[in-house]
């Protein structure tokens, strides 16, 4: 698949970003003061993260994705004999499905900033396959013509641009797109260190919590062998959910005195609250989207719904469109074909707003009931191509109504007048 003749002579490249990418993708961040470890593999483990990242990426993923032609009206077709129309809308590769591209390409942007794949071309220079490449693996050159090259682990050379398809997320030097992960590493490693601390609060807590307390009086042990055990078994006997209300009995005038709950413990529930809303609004994600339905009511839901829509989903759609259009299009195509995600699905609200919507585009006259039976995923039917006029509207600059003449002239008056004669004689009658 890989043929170097293929390559050029690339001359001298350097790394396009040498903080970022493979090695940090390894090490972690590491800039955070909770002391956690932050990669997008522990990140994912957050279910408040793993919501965000897969919803981004199934609406994307679901969403129609088509290569459509330009016609000379105006109006758009699907291209269907665009040797990219099948890659993109049935099959990318031999063992992927157009969805589950989408979905893992979305994932890559989403968790590391950039997504990769391979495109394989046939000999007109169209695409025929896209492979998926490991971003971790991936390193992005800047060569000395200005464009990016890429470097994958286990490929003698350098890649040129044509043969890579790149999807960034937000760039410092247009480049290599920042990682969510690493750029918000400090709300997502207290996310991680507040969940692994109310982990290990159930793990070796007792249910009976507190100190064990001995008289003065007794001689104090002073084998720490003897101590161990006694605390040992009493951590086997009272401590974890499984042990929870056992009674426990006190020899030798010992005493158990309970330790009250500290402050962080008291707090627990609103630092885990609070560090979710922080990871949702990394992806601008509103929160009954991520399954936190405290403050929403039916009436807000919808509109929620077109707020993530328009201010969540449609930035990462608009990346992916225009880096398809620049990767899969060959420059003279470009001013002929676009390809373009369908949302009008996600934001057609509710059937009775949507029903109300086309009466008034019928009424007005820039709506058939084809056009509509179309948004419908309807057939069209005989004589729906109509567009209809509303008799009370006239012409700004004749001031007559549509299909009306201006004035009448001075012919027309004569022929008229017979007849005007006529309908006057019976009225009068």
């Amino acid at each position: 698949m890989f043929f170097a003749g293929l390559f050029g002579n690339t001359g001298s490249s350097v790394l396009a970003d040498s903080d970022s990418g493979l090695w940090r993708s390894f090490l972690g961040s590491g800039r955070n003061s909770s002391g956690v470890r932050v990669t997008p593999e522990t990140a994912m483990a957050l279910p408040i993260m793993q919501n965000c990242v897969t919803l981004l990426a199934e609406s994307t993923a679901q969403l129609p994705c088509e290569v459509f032609a330009r016609q000379g009206d105006g109006r758009r077709v699907a291209a269907i004999h665009h040797p990219a129309y099948d890659v993109l809308r049935y099959q990318p590769n031999p063992f992927q499905t157009p969805y589950e591209r989408l979905e893992l390409l979305q994932m890559a942007v989403g968790l590391r900033g950039n997504g990769y794949e391979l495109i394989e071309r046939r000999e007109d220079g169209n695409i025929s396959a896209l492979w998926p490449l490991a971003t971790e693996k991936t390193q992005v050159l800047k060569g000395p013509d200005l464009l990016p090259y890429y470097r994958i682990n286990g490929v003698s050379e350098p890649l040129p641009m044509r043969m890579i398809h790149h999807v960034r997320w937000v760039s410092h030097n247009g480049y290599i797109g920042l990682s969510p992960i690493d750029l918000h590493s400090e709300a997502v490693g207290l996310a991680q260190a507040v969940r692994h601390y109310t982990g290990k609060s159930f793990a070796n807590g007792v249910t009976v919590s507190g100190v064990i307390e001995r008289p003065k009086e007794v001689n104090a042990i002073k084998d720490q062998s003897t101590i161990d055990k006694i605390v040992n078994q009493w951590g086997e006997k009272f401590g974890g959910i499984d042990n929870a209300k056992k009674v426990a009995l006190l020899q030798e005038g010992m005493t158990f005195k309970p330790v009250s709950m500290s402050n962080v413990d008291a707090e627990m529930v609103s630092i885990l609250k609070l560090s979710g809303v922080d990871v949702a609004r990394i992806y601008k994600i509103p929160l009954p989207m991520v399954n936190d339905l405290d403050k929403a009511s039916y009436n807000t839901v919808e509109q929620l719904l077109i707020m993530y829509v328009v201010f969540g989903l449609l930035p990462w759609i608009k990346r992916h469109e225009q880096s398809m259009m620049r990767d899969f299009l060959l420059p003279q195509d470009r001013k002929n074909y676009f390809i373009e995600f369908n949302l009008s699905g996600l934001l057609r609200g509710d059937q009775k707003t949507r029903y109300e919507a086309y009466a008034i585009g019928r009424q007005w006259g820039w709506l058939s009931v084809n056009d509509i039976r179309r948004l419908e995923n309807l057939p069209p039917i005989d004589g729906g191509d109509i567009y209809l006029q509303p008799l009370n509207m006239v012409d700004a600059k004749n001031g007559a109504a549509p299909g009306v003449s201006g004035p009448m002239s001075a012919a027309d008056k004569s022929k008229l007048e017979p007849h005007l004669v006529e309908i006057e004689q019976v009225l009068n009658r």
